[in-house]
C-alpha cells in the first residue's frame, strides 16, 4: 500500500514490541523497519538502467517471507549494537529488537498482498505475484483513523496503559476493516461473475478489485478470446448486477510479447493488458488493465499505462498519461464523474 500506510502499521508493530520499554522510539524505529521493503525502489533504480527490470524488481525480494526474517535478524543486530550503549546499556535486548522488526518489515509484505499490484513473497523460491484485490492501493478508511490513534498512544506515557489501548484499537479498526474488504471483495466477486455468464460473455478468467481511494466502488474485467470486457459495480446500486460493459480490443499481436522484456511486463501484469500503437515510429502505449479505467466512459481512462519504446536491443517502458486525462478540467469531471458513480445507479 501507500508510503504512509506502511509507515503507520510499522509504527504500531513497533509500539507493540518495545513500547513499554522504549516508548515513542519504538514507534520511530517499527516506522523505518515498515518503510525499509519499499526502499527495493531505489535501490532498484541503482541495480538496473532498465525500466522494465526496475518495474521488476519493486515488491520482489524485499518483500519476501525470506527476507522478512533474515533481513530482520541482520538489521537488529546492527541496531541494537548501537543502542546498547552508555544509559541505554541493557534496557533492551537482541531479541527484542528482532522482535520489533519482524513485525514491522514481515507486516509490509503481508499488508500489500492484498492490494492489486502483486507481492512476490514466495522469492527466491518462486516469482507468484499474491495479489487478493480486496483494498486499494490507498484506502483514506484504513488509514486515517489507524493514524489517528497511532498519533494519540503517543502522548501517553510508555507505562500508561491509554498508550497500549489506543494503539491496539488502531490495530483492531484497520484489521477489522480489512476483514471487510475481504467480504466485499467475495460479494463482488460473485456479482461479477454473475454478470458475465448473464451476459452471455464466454470468458476464460475474471478478476474484480477496488476503484482508487475507496471500497465501495469495484471494477472487474473478463478475458475473452480477443478482448477484455469490463464493468463498474458500487455496492449501493440498486441491483446486484452489471449494467454496461465496455469492450477492450487486446491487440496483442502488435508486439511479439514473448520477447524477453515484454514477456515480463506481461508477467507483471498478469496477463491483463493492452495495447495501441502511438505513432509509426514504433512507441506503443501499453495498459495494466488490473487498474480500473478512471473514467468509465472513456476507454483511453487506464490509470496505469506504459509507453513502449525499443531502446538498442532493450524495450523501456515509461509512464504514460493520456493527453486528454492532463487537462486539468477533464480531470475534475472524471474525478465527480467517479464520486457520482461511487453512490450507484
Amino acid at each position: 500500500m501507500d508510503s504512509l500506510t506502511q509507515i503507520v502499521l510499522g509504527a504500531a508493530c513497533g509500539e507493540v514490541a518495545l513500547g513499554k520499554k522504549i516508548g515513542n522510539k519504538a514507534m520511530l524505529f517499527g516506522a523505518i523497519g515498515g518503510t525499509i521493503p519499499d526502499l527495493d525502489v531505489i535501490l532498484g533504480n541503482l541495480f538496473y538502467s532498465n525500466s522494465i527490470d526496475q518495474l521488476a524488481f519493486h515488491r520482489g525480494f524485499m518483500h519476501s517471507i525470506v527476507f522478512s526474517i533474515f533481513g530482520s535478524v541482520a538489521i537488529a543486530y546492527l541496531v541494537f549494537k548501537l543502542y546498547d550503549s552508555g544509559k541505554r546499556k541493557g534496557t533492551t535486548t537482541l531479541k527484542d529488537w528482532i522482535w520489533l522488526f519482524f513485525l514491522s518489515i514481515f507486516t509490509h509484505p503481508t499488508l500489500d498482498s492484498f492490494t492489486p499490484y502483486g507481492t512476490q513473497l514466495f522469492l527466491p523460491f518462486s516469482d507468484y505475484r499474491v495479489a487478493f484485490n480486496n483494498i486499494s492501493v490507498a484506502d483514506p478508511l484504513y488509514t486515517l483513523p489507524f493514524l489517528l490513534c497511532v498519533i494519540v498512544a503517543m502522548f501517553f506515557n510508555r507505562k500508561n496503559k491509554k498508550r497500549a489501548f489506543w494503539n491496539w484499537t488502531g490495530i483492531t479498526i484497520s484489521s477489522v476493516y480489512m476483514l471487510l474488504t475481504i467480504g466485499n471483495k467475495f460479494y463482488v466477486d460473485s456479482v461479477f461473475k454473475e454478470s458475465f455468464e448473464k451476459s452471455g460473455i464466454e470468458f476464460s478468467r475474471f478478476s474484480a478489485q477496488p476503484t482508487i481511494l475507496n471500497n465501495v466502488l469495484w471494477y472487474g474485467i473478463a478475458e475473452t478470446k480477443d478482448d477484455y470486457k469490463v464493468g463498474f459495480y458500487s455496492i449501493f446500486d440498486k441491483e446486484n448486477k452489471i449494467k454496461d460493459f465496455i469492450s477492450l480490443p487486446k491487440n496483442h499481436e502488435l508486439l511479439n510479447m514473448n520477447e524477453g522484456d515484454l514477456k515480463t511486463l506481461s508477467w507483471f501484469s498478469n496477463g491483463y493488458y493492452n495495447l495501441m500503437k502511438l505513432d509509426s515510429a514504433g512507441t506503443y502505449r501499453y495498459n495494466d488493465l488490473r487498474y480500473p479505467l478512471f473514467n468509465a466512459k472513456d476507454k483511453n481512462s487506464s490509470v496505469f499505462s506504459f509507453e513502449l519504446e525499443k531502446k538498442g536491443d532493450r524495450w523501456e517502458a515509461d509512464q504514460y498519461i493520456d493527453p486528454s486525462m492532463q487537462n486539468e478540467k477533464k480531470m475534475s469531471e472524471s474525478f465527480s464523474e467517479l464520486i457520482e458513480r461511487m453512490k450507484g445507479i
